[in-house]
């Protein structure tokens, strides 16, 4: 660790004065890993028997997984992406997912090219895919745990979270979730090649991580920490690399798709842009696609610009966790495209970054509102005489939407106010935050002990 000051050595050598039912002989936290376990594979197997009606058979009938509330994208896109026939993704059919997904997906199919009944292979391609995210949510929620080392039970929240039971197996997002926290890990540790190769793994599943890296540039440019972020970056952009390269080589079209369908795809269900459409609210309820693309990027650059201040003017840099948290929270609020299982995002950056039971509890309440909402609304859209309409639908939408601001601007107030920090409480500084953890300021918008003004 060539970046790493005295000062910070003489830090990390110090004795380790937390209490002692917080850590084991050997300065690990003492996170009780088996009860985080079976807590996890519980709400996950409620989340599992959630879908069983659909699993029943009731996803070959029309409109039943929105009666049902058990709607899933990996049970119908075995077959209309081909994997039932055999087909490999962006080889022989193009596929709107980044290629780690693709590579899950053809894998999977392939373990089951012996069931001969098609509608028997396409469960057991369900089943199977559901394995592996419920062991992407049980890394999760260990990871969180060592994460949050001072305060390891906060990781009972993302546990027992019903976001987690109701959205878990809608998509491939845990896989992301698990790689992504993983790699925030492998930073606290120190550990930069490998944070950066996770995190380029998480971001070659779903994309959403591409957006950590700004808050930690900006973090490591205040503590004078840009070598390991620059070690990290490279990592990432190697690991992405290798496992992007081969298909854009041999399938660039079909390797584009998923670009290509985000940026041509408009307002969709859940975003404060479907809201602004529905509403017909002036100059933001507009269906130009290329409009809706320039005025989210530009909010989500404002909000960015916001964060950029505040991680260099808050009296005390902000944890790494709480800037990830605001981050993510402004490209989903202003993103034109927010999915029920965007929820998993969230997670685990809302237990490090504000570990409040009331907060927390009050944003799932949100999240279960919507996630009935959304899909009695689908019905709604297919069925008019059934479901709920606009109505009803759109207060849930903003609801949610309001809910993340809402502990966006608490964590704001942490950050500005750090005794009012839960994490800060007992004098801690940036637990997970590795080399930036006790690490003085060099560079910052205010004078302070030993910081230098730009």
């Amino acid at each position: 660790m060539g970046d790493v000051t005295p000062d910070a050595d003489a830090v990390a050598a110090a004795p380790d004065e937390r209490p002692a039912d917080e850590r084991t002989g050997n300065g690990r936290p003492a996170v009780p890993v088996l009860f985080l376990v079976i807590v996890t594979l519980a709400v996950s197997a409620l989340g599992f028997v959630e879908k069983q009606p659909c699993r029943a058979g009731g996803w070959n009938e029309p409109n039943f997984q929105y009666r049902h509330a058990c709607y899933t994208d990996i049970y119908p896109l075995y077959f209309v992406r081909g994997l039932a026939e055999g087909k490999l993704p962006y080889l022989d059919e193009s596929l709107e997912y980044p290629v780690l997904i693709g590579a899950v997906m053809a894998g999977t199919a392939s373990a089951l090219s012996g069931i001969s009944d098609p509608l028997l292979r396409g469960r057991a391609f369900y089943d199977l895919n559901a394995a592996l995210l419920t062991l992407s949510a049980v890394v999760t929620v260990i990871a969180v745990g060592y994460l949050a080392v001072r305060r390891p039970r906060d990781a009972l929240m993302m546990a027992v979270a019903p976001g987690l039971a109701l959205a878990a197996y809608i998509n491939w997002d845990l896989l992301a979730v698990a790689l992504s926290v993983l790699g925030l890990l492998a930073w606290s540790r120190r550990r930069h090649g490998w944070a950066g190769l996770l995190l380029g793994l998480a971001v070659a599943t779903k994309f959403y991580p591409l957006v950590f890296f700004g808050p930690l540039f900006l973090l490591c440019l205040r503590a004078g920490r840009l070598r390991a972020f620059a070690v990290t970056t490279a990592a990432a952009v190697g690991g992405w690399l290798a496992v992007n390269l081969p298909v854009m080589a041999v399938a660039p079209g079909s390797w584009a798709e998923f670009y290509s369908f985000n940026r041509e795809r408009g307002a969709d269900w859940g975003s404060l842009w479907y809201l602004f459409q529905l509403t017909g609210i002036p100059a933001l309820g507009t269906s130009d696609v290329s409009r809706i693309n320039l005025m989210g990027t530009g909010a989500f650059l404002v909000c960015c610009a916001a964060i950029a201040v505040l991680a260099l003017a808050a009296p005390r840099r902000p944890r790494l966790a709480q800037l990830l948290f605001l981050t993510l929270a402004a490209f989903l609020v202003t993103n034109k495209v927010w999915s029920p299982q965007y929820v998993l995002w969230l997670l685990p950056l809302v237990v490090l970054a504000r570990p409040r039971w009331p907060t927390f509890l009050a944003w799932q309440a949100a999240e279960v509102g919507y996630f009935v909402a959304i899909w009695f609304y689908l019905l709604h859209v297919s069925v008019p005489e059934e479901g709920i309409g606009p109505g009803t639908y759109l207060p849930a939408l903003a609801l949610r939407a309001a809910a993340v601001t809402a502990i966006a601007v608490l964590v704001v107030r942490d950050v500005l106010r750090p005794d009012r920090d839960a994490v800060r409480a007992d004098d801690a500084d940036d637990p997970g935050g590795g080399v930036l953890d006790h690490a003085p300021d060099v560079v910052a918008l205010r004078r302070r002990t030993r910081a230098v003004c730009v």
